[in-house]
Order: C-alpha cells, then sequence, then structure tokens
C-alpha cells in the first residue's frame, strides 16, 4: 500500500502495481461474480470484468426489455450469463447489487433468500446501508458487505478502462463475516480497472457523494451557470455570448488546464486580468456558498436527502415528472444555445 500525501494529509492508497491484475485473478478464481443491474455501473463494471477474466453472470428483470436486450446485444447469453434477479443472486458467490438506489428497496426482499452463507454482498453506492432504516436493506451476518465505488458514471469506467488509464475508486468493508472481505474487495477493484483504490466507509462515501451530486458535480454547477447566464442576458448579451463565457470556455479550455495541473495552473495561464478578477473574487463566492453547503450536508447527514430520493422514486408517475424536468432544462434558452455552439466547434466540420 502506498503512502500519498494530499495537500498535507499523508492517505494509504492501493495501486495497481501493489495488486496487480493476476493477484485479483487468483482472489477471485473460485467465485461467480453475479452482477444485478444492467442501467448504469452495471454494464460498466460487468463488461471490464469479464475482459480481465473473471467469471461473470448478469441478473436483470426479464420484464425490462430495453436493459435486457442491451446485455444480450452486450454477449451476455440467457440461461448461460444471464438470468432473472433472484437466479443470478442464487448462482453468485459475490452478489454485486447495482440496481438503483430505490430499485435496492424494492428488490431486497426477493434478493435476501438467495444469499449463502460465505457471499459477499457488494455495494458501489452506501446508500442503501447506511439508510437501512429507510431501504429496509439489513444484511445477514454470514456474509461479507463491501463496497467498490467509482469516482464516475458507468460511462467512464468503460471507456477509462478501454484507454487503458482506468478510474480511481474509494472501497469500504462493512461487515468481514469470511475474514477474506478486504482482499476480495481490492480484488474487486481491480478486476472492475480502478486506476487506484483509496479505504473509506459506508457512511463517509454516501455522505460525500450525495453532497458532491447536489453541490458541485451537478446541482451546484448547473445553478451558478443558469445564475450568471440570465445576468449576462438580462444585461443584453447575446445567446452566443452568454453561452461562450458561462459554460463553453469552462468546458472546452478551463477545466482541462486545471485538470491538467491543478488551479493555480490555470491561474497562471490566463491573462493578469483574469488572474486578479478571480482572486478577488473567490473568497466572496466561497462565503457566499458555504451556508447552503452546510444546509445540504445536514440534510444528508440526517436522512432527509434519502428520505426525497426514495419517495420520488417510488411515485407511480415519476419517470413521467422527471422527464418533464429534464425537458424543460433541454429546452431552455442557455441549454438551446449550448446546443447550436456544440454544433459549431471546429470537431463537428468533418462530420
Amino acid at each position: 500500500m502506498a503512502k500519498i500525501d494530499f495537500g498535507g494529509v499523508v492517505e494509504t492508497v492501493i495501486m495497481r502495481e501493489e495488486f496487480p491484475l493476476d493477484r485479483a485473478r487468483e482472489v477471485l478464481k473460485d467465485e461467480v461474480v453475479a452482477v444485478l443491474g444492467y442501467g448504469v455501473q452495471g454494464p460498466a463494471q460487468s463488461l471490464n470484468m469479464r475482459d480481465n477474466g473473471i467469471n461473470v453472470i448478469i441478473g436483470q428483470r426479464e420484464g425490462d426489455k430495453v436493459t435486457w436486450d442491451k446485455a444480450v446485444a452486450d454477449g451476455w447469453v440467457p440461461g448461460k450469463t444471464l438470468f432473472g434477479l433472484e437466479e443470478a443472486a442464487d448462482r453468485g458467490t459475490i452478489i454485486q447489487y447495482l440496481v438503483s438506489d430505490a430499485a435496492q428497496m424494492m428488490t431486497w426482499p426477493r434478493i435476501k433468500p438467495h444469499l449463502k452463507a460465505g457471499d459477499a454482498l457488494y455495494f458501489s453506492h452506501g446508500f442503501s446501508i447506511v439508510y437501512g432504516d429507510q431501504t429496509g436493506v439489513v444484511p445477514p451476518d454470514f456474509v461479507d458487505v463491501i463496497m467498490v465505488a467509482p469516482k464516475g458514471s458507468g460511462t467512464s469506467v468503460r471507456a477509462n478502462f478501454l484507454a487503458g488509464s482506468g478510474i480511481n475508486s474509494s472501497y469500504a468493508v462493512h461487515q468481514n463475516a469470511t475474514g477474506r472481505a478486504e482482499e476480495r474487495t481490492i480484488a474487486l477493484g481491480i478486476a472492475i480497472g480502478s486506476g487506484y483504490l483509496f479505504p473509506t466507509t459506508f457512511e463517509n462515501e454516501v455522505h460525500s457523494d450525495l453532497t458532491g451530486e447536489r453541490g458541485i458535480l451537478m446541482g451546484a454547477l448547473a445553478g451558478v451557470m443558469e445564475a450568471q447566464y440570465n445576468l449576462l442576458r438580462a444585461h443584453g448579451h447575446s445567446p452566443s455570448e452568454a453561452f461562450n463565457e458561462t459554460v463553453e470556455e469552462l468546458t472546452q479550455s478551463l477545466i482541462r488546464l486545471v485538470d491538467k495541473n491543478g488551479m493555480d495552473w490555470m491561474y497562471a495561464n490566463c491573462s493578469t486580468t483574469a488572474q486578479r478578477g478571480a482572486l478577488d473574487w473567490l473568497p466572496r463566492f466561497r462565503d457566499a456558498v458555504a451556508p447552503v453547503f452546510d444546509e445540504l450536508y445536514a440534510s444528508v447527514v440526517s436522512g432527509e436527502e434519502t428520505r426525497i430520493v426514495l419517495e420520488a422514486n417510488n411515485a407511480p408517475d415519476y419517470r413521467a415528472r422527471l422527464e418533464d424536468e429534464l425537458r424543460a432544462m433541454r429546452e431552455s434558452e442557455m441549454w438551446r444555445a449550448g446546443a447550436a455552439v456544440r454544433s459549431l466547434r471546429p470537431d463537428s466540420w468533418n462530420h
């Protein structure tokens, strides 16, 4: 395990060089990894493991024709490597529970009876375990309860794997019934293609994940973009100009500089006018949003955010209302302007 200095705090991480794929294969050689769910993380993790020589089967609700057909198209064979949820759980020794959080709550009564002594119940999110009082997901004491949580979407997990880079993941052991839970967890993390693995707990993972999604990764980012775009439009700037100054320059230029060498390096590679203004306004934005983040984190830890998610997902008209909300975003002037701007990018001129 490597000791890495993260900004003055030394953490232990596991690199692929320290726990190579051959070792992961050895740990998992007698396991049948049953991946339940073929929606977001399921395809990426299962295909990566299959490509890495792990014995993988898929469990998917047969009535869900879209995802069932997608699994077949990806080479999973009904009756051989593709089964219904319950049969896959029964056949597996490691059950990767990768259906959605709301679906975990709904399907748990059907999955729990198929868990056998010595099995491992694997998650990629701490949601159902940490908020078990709401979800009802309380595993029996004779199984390992483990987690590998990739720090990216399933699309990124697969794309990075195919590019040879991998994606970073956190990992945790919640229950060690066999005495081998940590070794199994790390082996699975390597098998799904993680770039490196860092330890966490189920609680810390779900608290940080729910905060990040509602905060800077999605909710806050979209919110501040809308605020700036609307301000510029209100002061007479064109949609093209407002979108370019709000979104396009960030996604196509500046964030790539941050990714390459950090925020200070991005600042150093911008004009002195941009540097000075950004440094002056940074603390004002930080201090303005800090109370919102405090409120958000408290809502996550209390379980209120979980309650909202489960209640919404269990509503019979949820998918219709979700599509209405996403359509409103898609059809807003800002994102219609974005579609037009994207169509004008140089890489589209060759198509």
